[in-house]
């Protein structure tokens, strides 16, 4: 029996990406149809580590044409996606100004040539297929596996589709062949993204937010948190990597000679880049002004893809003549200033530095600027000592006093959620976990 002419095939792709977190653990699915009768031709899902919904969802995109093109490369094909960005952009209605999205976006028209390739939006509900496929690549990163096609259910969860009929069309419940469908991408290195991305990672649930899966930590919100409150905006608060002088426990303030990271802070921070990632919460970064808080926020930033956003108001205490000296040191040259330090938060170090009161106060302005500006988002505030402990302090309603009486090691977590109705709930304090 002869061939069908190459040239007459017609595809439908339909691609999806997620990202938990966006930019967090993130994942993508495509499926080709056959347009006339609805079959599954071949599928492709894969964890693609930490990226953001958008480069999921071009990367699910680059997957199903190649996908098509494997099956044909003179057939037409008509790719179908949620994400009104993609089409409009490769469709050429939309410019594309995201130097994250230019490569991809001509990586994917690179694939067939543009007179063979047409874009529709559609709207997420006709996108199942895809969007479980990208799901299951994520839920398979988390357990640092594989996505196997042999335990992928998105087939057979589509609209109760049994592979056959029309696309688009419904029909009864038959003999579904998943061994029949191809299978394209998913390299062997994704695995390894998968465990290198979610080393550390803390317990989460997902949600789907305009069919993209988010994830989220279970809340575990205090009496005085009503339901109806929405969801907190939740900081991070990563103290900076180690300096020369955090060894020597020298007061290392905004007034001294700035320090850069060690190599050991260094490595802290990128190991705490690790945990951020695999957590895959964190929606924005911002960081004090000093260079050991902007280089951590740097090796973050990096690896979640985000940028950093300064804030004044995070900067470490002034310790004015202190500078630079150990307690013991400050103890032997002034015994009186010190001790009327220990003794008040209204005083201030020697030589005009910062009172406690004064931190505090600029702090909780930071806080409040932070709360306004992220609200019910997760944003990781890289910043130092005074500033962490001062945040809790105040979301517990301890004493000044309370201060002295917190263990804060260099790159260490914690985290306090806000809510909409000004309470604050203490989630965690002095996480060290991720340094090993």
């Amino acid at each position: 029996m002869p061939s069908v002419p190459s040239a007459g095939r017609q595809f439908v792709v339909e691609a999806d990406g997620g990202s938990r977190g966006n930019p967090g653990p993130a994942g993508y699915g495509a499926v080709v149809l056959d347009p006339a009768t609805g079959e599954t031709l071949a599928e492709a899902a894969e964890f693609i580590g930490v990226a953001t919904n958008n480069v999921a969802e071009y990367k699910g995109l680059i997957a199903g044409l190649r996908a098509a093109r494997e099956l044909d490369p003179a057939a037409s094909v008509r790719v179908r996606m949620d994400s009104k960005l993609v089409v409009e952009q490769m469709s050429g209605r939309w410019r594309i100004k995201h130097p994250d999205m230019k490569p991809l976006a001509e990586q994917a028209a690179r694939i067939l040539p543009s007179a063979q390739v047409s874009y529709e939006w559609i709207p997420r509900e006709r996108n199942k297929h895809a969007d479980r496929l990208a799901n299951e690549a994520m839920d398979a990163g988390k357990r640092g596996r594989r996505w196997e096609p042999s335990a992928s259910m998105a087939e057979l969860a589509r609209s109760g589709r049994s592979g056959s009929g029309p696309l688009g069309a419904e029909s009864a419940a038959g003999d579904t062949d998943m061994g029949a469908a191809r299978v394209v991408g998913d390299a062997a290195a994704g695995a390894a993204r998968a465990r290198a991305a979610l080393a550390g990672a803390t317990a989460a649930t997902s949600t789907p937010v305009r069919g993209k899966a988010v994830a989220s930590p279970t809340p575990s919100v205090g009496w005085g948190s009503a339901p109806d409150l929405g969801a907190p905006t939740t900081l991070l608060l990563l103290r900076h990597g180690e300096t020369a002088l955090t060894p020597e426990k020298r007061f290392s303030g905004s007034g001294g000679t700035d320090p850069e990271l060690s190599a050991v802070g260094r490595g802290q921070a990128e190991r705490a880049a690790a945990a951020l990632a695999g957590r895959g919460t964190v929606q924005a970064i911002v960081s004090s002004p000093l260079r050991r808080c902007r280089e951590t926020a740097a090796v973050v930033a990096a690896r979640l893809g985000l940028d950093v956003r300064i804030e004044e108001g995070l900067r470490e205490t002034d310790f004015g003549a202190w500078e630079g000296l150990t307690f013991a040191e400050v103890r032997e040259r002034y015994p009186d200033d010190l001790d009327a330090w220990l003794a008040s938060a209204k005083s201030a170090p020697t030589g005009g530095g910062e009172s406690f009161a004064t931190v505090a106060r600029r702090v909780a302005a930071a806080r409040d600027r932070l709360i306004a500006g992220y609200p019910g988002r997760t944003v990781l505030a890289v910043t130092h000592v005074t500033p962490i402990k001062t945040l809790v302090r105040l979301a517990l309603g301890a004493p000044p006093e309370s201060l002295f009486r917190m263990e804060l090691s260099a790159a260490a977590l914690s985290e306090v959620a806000y809510y909409g109705d000004g309470n604050a709930s203490v989630r965690g304090l002095n996480d060290t976990g991720h340094l090993g």
